[in-house]
């Protein structure tokens, strides 16, 4: 995309969402909307005058849904799409089944009416139509900007100011992810065992949508899989889903470690934040942990990695070659906080391994 702005299409029923999206969008210097559509009919029309760079497109329309149109689009000629959703329990579904079909990510739609939320909104928006455009999706067979200040994890928690701990045994792993992440998340849980170490996973994904894909996990996987609850023990055979919207870190109480899920500004743009998940690990497991960072735009999760190993702990990033997007991982190894770089198929054994 260098050289000229991303061009998105909108596809969506809603006037009022077409109408805050395009706002939204056309409000990054890097970013033009190409047009607006208020069903993939009329979507298809346009895209026979102009291909779009990334498809911003709604779960529920009138004519065809979202789904269908998706399927069409990634079997016929396969653009990057982030799906737009409203936070029904239906739609939820829906956008996970479409996150199967090809979709690069989902976005909850912006809460336009409510001011507090709208530069979040924005931010959100605008990195997902951003990652969106750095992916080479696969075919499915059949006024001036102003830069915002991105937060670190200080404002969460604290950097630890000595490495003491009760020693213990026990290990435990957390893994951050972004674009691409629910494809890589998927394929190193369903290879663990059922008595697998206790992993803490922060995927940057919408409030709720944590839930149906930590459902669909647990469906899969012989480890028991559920979205992170305020307290939830860090045990063998489960692996906590950090929930939309709300920061999750690993905390530890003598041997036992458990989560913590709580609210904060956005950190490195996101909430939850890899790097506040890390940067807790780091405090409060050490050399007990492992910590994994996946494919993913941005640089959330570095800085936090680089930490973990700081404090002894074996820290992985996944390859470029295997990487939807390089971009997490890729910081993480300038950083230096990467002890090894692995492709996907061998996180899961490089895991394992670490955790004796």
């Amino acid at each position: 995309m260098a050289g000229r702005k991303i061009r998105v299409l909108i596809v969506d029923d809603s006037a009022v969402v077409r109408q805050g999206l395009a706002d939204i969008l056309q409000s990054d210097p890097d970013i033009a909307v190409m047009g607006v559509a208020a069903d993939p009919y009329i979507a298809a029309e346009q895209m026979q005058a102009e291909i779009p760079d990334v498809i911003t497109l709604d779960v529920e329309m009138p004519r065809m849904d979202g789904l269908t149109f998706l399927e069409k689009i990634m079997s016929q000629h396969p653009i990057p799409v982030v799906m737009c959703s409203s936070l029904t329990e239906a739609d939820c579904a829906t956008a996970m089944r479409a996150m199967e079909c090809g979709a690069v990510s989902i976005i909850a739609k912006p809460k336009l009416a409510v001011r507090s939320f709208l530069e979040e909104s924005r931010i959100t928006i605008c990195d997902a139509v951003k990652a969106a455009a750095c992916v080479r999706p696969r075919r499915l067979t059949p006024g001036p900007h102003r830069a915002e200040r991105k937060l670190s994890a200080d404002v969460v928690l604290a950097k630890a100011a000595n490495r003491a701990m009760i020693h213990t045994t026990e290990r435990v792993a957390v893994i951050g992810a972004s674009t691409g992440g629910t494809i890589a998340i998927r394929a190193v849980l369903t290879v663990m065992p059922a008595d697998a170490p206790g992993i803490v996973i922060v995927q940057h994904m919408p409030e709720r949508f944590t839930t149906s894909f930590a459902a669909a996990l647990d469906r899969e996987c012989r480890m028991t899989v559920k979205e992170a609850e305020n307290n939830d023990t860090v045990m063998r055979g489960t692996a906590l889903i950090a929930p939309g919207n709300r920061h999750t870190l690993l905390k530890r109480s003598g041997a036992r470690y458990f989560v913590e899920v709580r609210d904060g500004p956005l950190v490195c743009r996101h909430r939850p934040s890899v790097d506040v998940l890390f940067r807790s690990a780091a405090r409060y497991a050490g050399s007990n942990a492992v910590g994994v960072i996946m494919t993913g735009m941005g640089d959330d999760g570095a800085r936090g990695l680089l930490e973990m190993k700081e404090a002894n702990a074996r820290t992985f990033a996944q390859d470029e070659e295997t990487s939807v997007v390089f971009g997490m991982p890729h910081e993480a190894i300038k950083l230096g906080a990467a002890g090894k770089t692995v492709p996907l198929d061998t996180i899961a054994h490089e895991i394992l391994r670490a955790c004796g």
